[in-house]
């Protein structure tokens, strides 16, 4: 038996890799891989059998892995960026939940037949859409750089509120099934333990954090352990307040003033795709097959409910007061689709709903499921179409997602930005962040290869990797793992390599990205450049001033960088000996080209002025 449990759990891991590979290698969600692979490996071929092979063992498994996910995301709920976002993210986390809500648990009573306390259950299940899901169909549809930043941090944000919501209607039923004098008793008790023991273990760990009690290597650690043994306190002190409390104590967390979080929210993350991943695959091999056909033509209609009436009006409602077009809030309104979120806490709810003996728990799950593979699988094959019948695609992206914010990065930016050409800085250097951010110019504090990157930075409108980072063993790293989402011919980089013999180390695929600016053009030599006084400077190209009196005025001084043509961002990547005419290029200039040039200028205002007195003495 322990052989079997071994084998099973390798399994799983195997293949939660696999479909997580085939969704990235298809460009799809990988909850449908994760859904289609469950089904065969449970119900179809009887291969994993999650209740027979895991026992007791199999609630604990869930309930420690859904904990660590609400966690994680609940990390990542900063009201401050809510408010950067919009009112129609705000709308749509506050109002549109409560519109959804109201609007499916309604319509699961009356045609499900569900009790009330069931069917809000249910509605608070599926308000939830997840960044997991929404973020790699963004990538292929390619909406307006607005619509993609509201349907993302909806996405971001609404999960822990979701899930919050979803906990406290569970416990409401939890402890409804008591007698009518225990309930509001209960109900309180409950709310204050997840509330209180929430904000105080947030704002511990904040403190630890904040001065640094536990070294950097333990701090990942630390925080996980002590997260689920508040997890399992709080159900000690009060059964079902667990992952209320956790989810409370990210939210503090990630709110709480002077305290970095990136390093957690990365390694959390790393863990969240290992349990989502395998959590999916055993939730979906538990799911009975006969009990989805038996739910019959009324789930059919309560899907189409949630994807044709709840999430439209939800739009339409929070859309008041905006500066949505009607094309936006189509677009939007159909663009909803759940995630694995709801799943694993609905099957969670509903082993223990099942254990109480409450009417309709076993129709739960099937009916989450339900939800997820309607509105995933339809919105993933009509979403783009939809996009270009509404007119909401963007143009060609030209913006710029620059790795490294150093002084000649932020320089690079400003000149950028000041010509209307989008520009994301991102670095892991707080320093070189917070200059960025006196600037103006858009940033991302942290690993910008890290999944937490890959659903909060707004890549819309960006088409471009230019990694301009001193840090030798994360750039290539970047590198790959933008040519998988942008393409290789997307992603430049310089060339840093100290020596033949350092170069003969990197690969090949890799050294032909190291041509930005040029094939010798290194971070040093920028960063002495900026360091001796040297500055960006925009110069146009005309028939009365080309390239070559470019050339002439700088000399070996000057550093082609980029130039504008068109509307269109061309990137200088080998040597260049002419530019077309009609081009406004972007340049390093170094003090000595600079004072070189202003000598000269002088000079020819001297002959002019010597030329112009000995033709009037002459006269």
């Amino acid at each position: 038996m322990v052989e079997q449990i071994t084998a099973m759990l390798g399994l799983v891991g195997v293949l939660s890799i696999l479909c997580q590979w085939l969704g990235w290698k298809l460009h799809l969600p990988a909850i449908l891989p994760l859904l289609l692979c469950g089904l065969l490996v449970g119900p179809v071929f009887g291969v994993l059998d999650p209740d027979a092979i895991f026992g007791d063992l199999l609630f604990p498994i869930i309930s420690l892995g859904v904990a660590v996910i609400l966690f994680e995301g609940a990390l990542t709920l900063n009201f401050s960026e809510i408010r950067e976002h919009g009112r129609m993210v705000t709308h749509l986390v506050t109002i549109g939940t409560l519109v959804t809500w109201a609007v499916i648990g309604s319509a699961t009573h009356y045609i499900m037949g569900f009790n009330w306390e069931m069917a809000m259950l249910f509605g608070a299940l599926v308000v939830v859409t997840g960044p997991t899901v929404i973020v790699p169909m963004l990538r292929s549809i390619k909406p307006k750089s607005q619509l993609a930043s509201i349907l993302r941090w909806e996405g971001i944000v609404i999960d822990p509120i979701g899930a919050l919501l979803a906990v406290l209607v569970f416990e409401y039923i939890a402890v409804a099934s008591e007698p009518t004098s225990h309930v509001l008793h209960s109900l309180v008790y409950m709310l204050g333990i997840g509330l209180g023991l929430g904000a105080a273990s947030g704002y511990a760990i904040g403190l630890i954090i904040r001065r640094g009690l536990v070294p950097h290597y333990l701090k990942n650690t630390a925080v996980l352990t002590i997260m689920l043994g508040v997890f399992v306190g709080s159900n000690l002190l009060q059964e079902e307040s667990g992952l209320l409390t956790v989810t409370v104590m990210g939210i503090w967390l990630a709110n709480m003033r002077g305290v970095d979080i990136a390093d957690i929210i990365e390694f959390k993350e790393t863990l969240t795709v290992l349990f989502i991943s395998g959590l999916f695959i055993l939730l979906a091999a538990r799911l009975d097959s006969q009990a989805l056909l038996n739910l019959g033509w009324q789930g059919i209609a309560l899907l189409l409910i949630v994807m044709f009436v709840a999430r439209p009006l939800s739009v339409w409602i929070c859309g008041i007061g905006t500066s949505l077009l009607r094309a936006d809030k189509w677009f939007l309104s159909w663009l909803a689709p759940r995630g694995i979120v709801a799943a694993a806490v609905s099957s969670l709810f509903a082993i223990k709903l099942e254990s109480q003996g409450v009417q309709g728990a076993d129709q739960i799950v099937p009916l989450v499921f339900l939800i997820i593979i309607g509105t995933v699988v339809a919105q993933s094959l009509t979403a783009g179409m939809w996009a270009r019948f509404l007119g909401v695609k963007a143009g060609s992206a030209q913006g710029l997602l620059i790795f490294g914010a150093s002084k000649f990065a932020r320089a690079l930016a400003k000149v950028l930005l000041s010509k209307n050409v989008p520009v994301i800085l991102a670095d892991n250097n707080w320093d070189n962040i917070r200059l960025s951010r006196m600037d103006n110019i858009p940033v991302y504090f942290g690993n910008p290869a890290s999944e937490h990157a890959d659903n909060v930075i707004d890549m819309s409108g960006v088409g471009r990797l230019l990694v301009l980072s001193p840090y030798r063993q994360l750039n290539p790293l970047v590198t790959f793992h933008y040519q998988d989402l942008l393409g290789k011919n997307k992603v430049f980089g310089l060339n840093n390599s100290e020596g033949g013999s350092a170069r003969h180390q990197l690969s090949e695929s890799y050294q032909q990205r190291l041509c930005l600016f040029g094939e010798s053009v290194s971070y040093a030599r920028l960063a002495s450049t900026m360091a001796k006084g040297g500055v960006i400077k925009i110069t146009n190209i005309t028939e009365n001033f080309t390239f070559s009196d470019f050339k002439e005025r700088y000399g070996d001084g000057a550093l082609p960088l980029i130039y504008l043509q068109d509307g269109k961002v061309k990137l200088i990547t080998g040597v260049i000996n002419q530019l077309p005419v009609g081009i406004e290029l972007i340049s390093l200039l170094s003090n000595e080209a600079i004072s070189g040039a202003q000598i000269a200028d002088e000079q020819k205002v001297d002959v002019k002025r010597a030329t112009k007195a000995s033709v009037q003495s002459a006269s």
